[in-house]
């Protein structure tokens, strides 16, 4: 590999990017709302566009294309089924953060309950990302690039030094993101490298099937049709990686968290423009996700086909070994600044969230008096700094003991993703649920959940823990809510400070998503690829389609209006 070439290419891109993003923000973070919501002022393409990186690591393309090459593509299932969690974002969730002019998901939480629940819910989202998931994001992304580029050989030195030194080059350039440019200047730089993520994601497919075609990429898109098709399955069985039943489960309530609950991803929607910008974005993300199996899942089933034979040490080599033999030289260096621009998006992102929280959620309140804008943002930048540093001494610690801290950041987030969830839902749709049920479902998670994990050994799947968690802790907060009412019945306020009219196609948009999902899983299943087309695919797709425009077509109509009105209704509600 030239290294020049590929570290002069990947520079001039990287260069680029910060480029467009400095001109983009360019005297635009100087108020609150300017550097942690970019001024309320993003669109729908800034908006799905950081929402895909943030969401999309290194370690994810890595990480799902190896699962694909040594299991099948059950794990495909976290990434399509998200597309039904945005739905419910755009169209439930975020018209009512809009409405309410919220900044942070604790404030809304404030506003629904009290200020406990506020800060029990910043102390479980600013230790999680300080402690657990910054730095992991740092190094699982380091690793990455370690793998892919081969760091310890190219500049000949030790693997331990290599890794040091990749997470202080990405976290520094990260960081430089979230602490000068704000909010904005993680979404456009976000938005440039998706596209550059895009470009790269669907090139490496296309060149592995010309490869494994021996140069006819249509012998190789009928290799991988028609030989061991089981690992186009999507339906895990009890034994993969995904069981099936488990997105009906609690794999919807993670998602649901993720993608409508959790600070770092939403907090580029709480900035958009308007409501109809804020739908397009999520909805586009959701869109984007669909094509996540053919990104970072069918480069690993060509992997198989290619490499099954070659013994690779670990199935996690199979994507770095397809873009080595594939991926042009002249393409090297911007694969890379694409692979780095993944990794440290995800870290700025959560930079600029953690100081949010900090700022708006602990800082602010405390001070008796008010805190200029200016005072507010040097704290978020002091803030930032300190969180990065930090993150820059823990993250090279998960290669003195990975096994064991990987599963301490798998677990940590079951600590708090499910309660979150819980208490967001009944917080929008009941009126007389008091904080104390929130309080007592938060403490009754972090309880349980503890019990399930280290002292009880029980045989289920973590994802169905989730679902049983949250329909106990759902029930706790309905019956405590029943027993100790409210006195005064909680009355949304709005105060939104964007036009608040949705977007006329959101639900025929949503409709096609969700049939696109069911096809997805219609193709790679028995029904479809698996074992050959059966005779009852094409039916079944037809009627699935057929239905989807007739819906469509009704929602244009009728249920668009009915939408309409109904947030008509929320954002023109007064206290009482």
């Amino acid at each position: 590999m030239d290294i020049t070439l590929t570290l002069l290419s990947c520079i001039a891109f990287m260069a680029l990017v910060a480029v467009i993003s400095y001109m983009k923000t360019k005297g635009e973070v100087n108020t609150q709302d300017g550097y942690f919501l970019a001024g309320r002022g993003l669109t729908g393409t800034f908006i799905a566009g950081s929402m895909i990186l943030t969401n999309l690591s290194a370690e994810q393309l890595i990480g799902l294309n190896g699962s694909a090459f040594g299991y099948n593509l059950s794990a495909m299932a976290w990434e399509v089924t998200a597309g039904v969690s945005t739905i419910i974002m755009a169209l439930i969730f975020l018209p009512r953060y809009l409405a309410g002019a919220f900044s942070t998901l604790p404030e809304f939480l404030r506003d629904r309950f009290d200020d406990s629940v506020r800060r029990m819910t910043v102390v479980l989202f600013m230790v999680g990302y300080s402690l657990v998931t910054i730095p992991s994001v740092l190094y699982s992304g380091s690793i990455a690039v370690l793998r892919l580029f081969d760091v310890p050989g190219l500049f000949n030195i030790s693997y331990e030094a290599s890794l040091i030194f990749t997470i202080v080059v990405v976290g520094t350039i990260g960081a430089l993101y979230a602490i000068f440019g704000g909010l904005k200047a993680v979404a456009v730089s976000d938005t440039i490298n998706g596209i550059g993520l895009l470009i790269v994601g669907l090139l490496v497919p296309v060149l592995g099937l010309i490869a494994l075609g021996e140069g006819n990429f249509s012998d190789g898109l009928a290799t991988i049709a028609t030989t061991e098709t089981e690992k186009l399955n999507a339906i895990g069985s009890a034994e993969d990686p995904v069981p099936f039943g488990t997105i009906f489960t609690g794999m919807i309530l993670a998602n649901l968290f993720y993608w409508g609950t959790n600070q770092y991803v939403i907090q580029r929607t709480l900035g958009a423009k308007n409501l109809v910008e804020g739908q397009k974005g999520v909805l586009f993300s959701g869109y984007f996700k669909v094509l996540v199996p053919f990104m970072m899942m069918l480069p690993g089933v060509i992997a198989y086909h290619l490499y099954q034979d070659d013994n690779l040490q670990t199935i996690d080599l199979a994507y770095p070994h397809l873009v080595k033999d594939v991926l042009p030289q002249y393409l090297s260096g911007f694969f890379l600044a694409v692979l780095l621009g993944a990794v440290f998006s995800s870290f700025n992102s959560l930079l600029n969230s953690a100081a949010t929280l900090f700022c708006l959620d602990v800082y602010k309140p405390l001070k008796k008096d008010k805190v200029s804008d200016e005072k507010l943002i040097r704290v978020a930048k002091i803030t930032s700094l300190v969180i990065a540093i930090l993150s820059f001494i823990t993250a090279p610690l998960l290669m003195l003991a990975p096994e064991g801290l990987w599963q301490i950041i798998r677990i940590f987030t079951g600590f708090y993703n499910i309660p979150v969830i819980t208490i967001v839902l009944v917080g929008l749709f009941t009126k007389r649920v008091p904080a104390l049920a929130a309080k007592v479902a938060i403490v009754f998670h972090v309880i349980a959940y503890g019990l399930l994990k280290f002292v009880w050994d029980v045989e289920i799947n973590f994802i169905h823990i989730y679902a049983i968690l949250f329909a106990i802790e759902l029930a706790i907060m309905l019956v405590i809510g029943n027993l100790y009412p409210m006195a005064t019945p909680w009355q949304f306020i709005p105060k939104a400070e964007v036009n608040m009219t949705p977007w006329r196609y959101a639900i025929p948009c949503a409709i096609v998503l969700v049939s696109l999902i069911a096809t997805l899983y219609l193709m790679f299943s028995p029904i479809g690829f698996v074992g050959g087309l059966s005779s009852a695919f094409t039916p079944i797709l037809l009627t699935l389609w057929a239905t989807c425009f007739i819906a469509v077509g009704v929602s244009l109509k009728w249920w668009r209006v009915k939408y309409e009105n109904g947030l008509k209704r929320l954002t023109s509600a007064t206290s009482q």
